[in-house]
């Protein structure tokens, strides 16, 4: 079948925390939810949840070329067109010490949270070029921002590690080449937090250490992936406004 009214996403990591909650609210305004999980079965769990949604679980592991491939070949059967993607599967590494880190340890960070994004946003553009005005939603951090990390005040600054921050500030770049090369989808960024107030959201990344719910955490999400064509591209942004680089 083709969905040629509801607008669609397809969701990464849509089994859980920012992901399933972003689900849960595009769903119930009517959108049609591709929700993307490693595991299929807490895909599914997942997506018994969200009540009254139009959901196809999705498995989809970024860091998999075949995966990716198959998931293509799945979102074909529903839809001839993709008007949302959201980048939102990440992996927080093992916060080791820059001493101590290695290569091998940035690799498998960036396997999720660089390359990831990449090898997923590549093979959905011919989807999300045929929609009207697509978006593509990329999750990033406050961790990613050289303003944020070299301000003494913020607590990520503390936070001495290699593979996740830098992994987050390579998809920042990223998002701003994307967004110059191809101005014909909006790709905007953003932190689930609130960099002014020192916040981020709780979710399974940070042991629920957070201060922000998921709900809140997501409207940064929700407002970029709503965006309309005159909206803006290569921003990056929190639940509060623009961040800084």
């Amino acid at each position: 079948m083709t969905n040629t009214e509801a607008n669609s996403v397809l969701i990464t990591g849509g089994n859980k925390g920012l992901g399933l909650e972003t689900a849960r609210r595009l769903g119930e305004q009517g959108w049609t939810v591709f929700l993307g999980s490693r595991d299929e079965g807490r895909g599914q769990a997942a997506a018994d949840k969200l009540t009254g949604v139009n959901v196809i679980v999705v498995p989809l592991d970024v860091t998999s070329e075949e995966s990716v491939s198959d998931a293509v070949r799945l979102v074909r059967k529903h839809t001839d067109r993709l008007d949302v993607l959201v980048n939102n599967a990440g992996a927080p590494g093992k916060i080791v010490p820059p001493a101590d880190a290695t290569a091998d340890e940035l690799r498998s960070v960036y396997e999720t949270n660089v390359y990831g994004p990449v090898r997923v946003t590549h093979a959905f553009l011919p989807l999300l070029l045929a929609a009207d005005h697509p978006r593509v939603v990329m999750v990033s951090s406050a961790a990613g921002s050289f303003a944020v990390v070299t301000d003494p005040a913020q607590p990520v600054s503390q936070m001495h590690e290699l593979a996740y921050t830098s992994s987050k500030a390579a998809l920042n770049m990223i998002t701003v080449r994307y967004a110059q090369a191809l101005p014909q989808i909006k790709f905007n960024a953003l932190t689930p937090g609130e960099v002014a107030n020192h916040k981020f959201t709780a979710t399974d990344m940070n042991n629920h250490t957070g201060q922000l719910t998921v709900t809140e955490g997501s409207d940064p999400i929700i407002e970029l992936a709503t965006l309309g064509p005159d909206g803006p591209t290569g921003t990056f942004i929190d639940r509060l406004g623009p961040v800084a680089w």
